[in-house]
């Protein structure tokens, strides 16, 4: 525990930096929604420069976390992780899985291998190689890959080792993430409730998005999102496995960030209010959550599961009831605006007294949690 939380604190760094991606790419898809930024060049320029920090977390996270975990600050843990995160992302590209196994392995599988997890990894593999080889001495000719040099070696070679388990590891923990999603396809609302539980645990492995393309796109026939804004689908039915994260992401996730800022120390509460008020913003605006997320993944892992469990029980209700949303980007307020007018909503106002109940749950329960067990939060630090 006291290394995850050692891990919480380090994500601090790369965290800071999101909610303003979030914002800059919702605008940047609220001003042209039709287009994603293709019909309007501020449109353009919002979410690429959004898009710049947010389709690149691993890379934050591996930089952040090596810089945050080593014991000298002298840049050599961060450039090990580099190392170690180029590596990786280019020995199990789709096109280099497809050589190096002759496609004996499913090479789509690796498509989303760029995510947080891989980046934690290679930041925690980074500050581990520069803490326990930087004071190596070599003699003669291998003197020159004495020290700092020899951790970036060290770096390579646990990259590559791992980059070879992860071979033959992701594909199985692929294609079980599209199992789970298609056992699910005929469980109705309780299955949309399991489903968005179960993609809220998966965030920081980055599989999430394998259990996502059985439900929002055309990998199981559901394409839930697709069908949702051209209105091909099933009116009442189509968007049950989007609607339920309105209510989370617009009003539970302001609730938790209240319940933590309330708790936090108070030494420290103007620090954590600057943290949890831009990521809440971010959350409610775009639906980008990953800034509030792991501000506690790590310090508090039992509180995330407790979130994604009352985001299941948001997709049941909401998927039990008359009520059909969706969104092109997340579940923000930009989304739910645009999403009015689509052809398969239905009932959208019924968001809002949904919403006001999970607010208060959240900040409820997660103020209960914090303060019962004791939890690290933002701002609860002992230093």
């Amino acid at each position: 525990m006291k290394y995850a939380y050692r891990l919480g604190k380090a994500l601090m760094l790369p965290v800071a930096c999101l909610p303003v991606a979030g914002l800059l790419i919702g605008l940047g898809y609220w001003i042209d929604p039709a287009g994603s930024g293709d019909n309007n060049a501020a449109a353009q320029l919002m979410i690429q420069a959004g898009s710049a920090l947010i389709n690149n977390m691993s890379l934050l996270f591996a930089i952040g976390v090596a810089a945050s975990m080593a014991d000298d600050q002298d840049g050599t843990a961060v450039i090990a992780s580099v190392v170690g995160w180029l590596m990786i992302q280019h020995l199990l590209s789709m096109d280099s899985v497809a050589v190096l196994t002759g496609e004996r392995i499913d090479p789509s599988s690796f498509e989303q291998i760029d995510n947080q997890l891989i980046g934690i990894i290679c930041g925690v593999l980074g500050a581990y190689c520069s803490n326990q080889y930087r004071g190596i001495r070599f003699s003669g000719s291998l003197s020159y890959l004495s020290g700092r040099r020899f951790v970036l070696v060290a770096a390579a070679g646990y990259a590559a080792v791992f980059s070879l388990v992860l071979l033959f590891v992701w594909p199985h923990l692929y294609k079980f993430s599209v199992y789970l999603g298609t056992s699910l396809l005929e469980t109705g609302s309780v299955g949309a409730g399991i489903y968005m539980f179960l993609n809220r645990l998966m965030i920081p492995t980055g599989l999430h998005h394998a259990l996502n393309s059985v439900f929002w796109f055309d990998l199981a026939g559901i394409s839930d999102l697709n069908n949702f804004w051209s209105g091909t689908g099933v009116y009442g039915q189509t968007g049950q496995y989007m609607t339920g994260f309105f209510p989370v992401m617009i009003f539970g996730m302001p609730g938790a960030a209240l319940a933590m800022y309330q708790t936090a120390y108070s030494e420290n509460r103007k620090m954590a209010g600057g943290l949890l008020m831009s990521a809440a913003v971010c959350s409610v605006l775009t639906g980008v959550t990953e800034p509030m997320e792991f501000s506690f993944m790590f310090l508090a892992p039992g509180l995330f599961f407790v979130h994604a469990f009352l985001t299941g029980i948001s997709g049941f209700i909401c998927a039990a009831l008359p009520f059909r949303i969706g969104f092109n980007f997340s579940a923000g307020l930009m989304d739910y605006f645009l999403s009015l007018n689509a052809p398969m909503a239905e009932n959208p106002i019924i968001l809002w007294p949904i919403g006001l109940i999970f607010g208060i749950l959240y900040y409820s329960v997660f103020k209960f949690c914090i303060l019962k067990f004791n939890l690290r939060t933002p701002g609860r630090e002992t230093e």
